[in-house]
């Protein structure tokens, strides 16, 4: 059982490592600023079982991976390791926030989703950002 457990933690953090997340809420916002994106915020905690769910599930896909990589700078903060802006919340998890290079919030939800609720969730944020 113990080797199960450590070789799940492997395969989870691989996988996190194809989003190449940042977990600074300012130089996120910089690094959108000078690559004219948007900020794809997910909050999350150590001991989520829906949030490790979601990112096993979803963000692991490459498809989705490569969608997010195209739009949006990276940003993971857990409430148990990350100072988060108090505009956020943190009760919940996970809490996912697409924002603007400023940090204006363009979007918010709450809750994982599966691979094609995910993918709706992002057409959602494209037509608010076209309202």
């Amino acid at each position: 059982m113990k080797y199960f457990i450590i070789l799940f933690l492997l395969l989870s953090t691989l996988h996190s490592a194809n989003l190449n997340w940042e977990h600074n809420y300012y130089q996120a916002l910089y690094d959108a600023k000078v690559q004219d994106k948007d900020v794809y915020l997910f909050i999350g905690a150590d001991k989520c079982r829906w949030c490790d769910k979601f990112k096993n599930e979803t963000l692991s896909n490459k498809d989705v991976i490569e969608k997010l990589k195209e739009k949006f700078v990276l940003l993971y903060m857990s409430r148990d390791q990350h100072k988060i802006p108090n505009k956020f919340k943190l009760r919940g998890v996970p809490w996912q926030y697409f924002l603007d290079y400023k940090g204006n919030i363009i979007y918010k939800a709450q809750g994982g989703r599966e691979i094609d609720g995910f993918y709706d969730l992002l057409e959602e944020v494209d037509l608010v950002k076209d309202d």
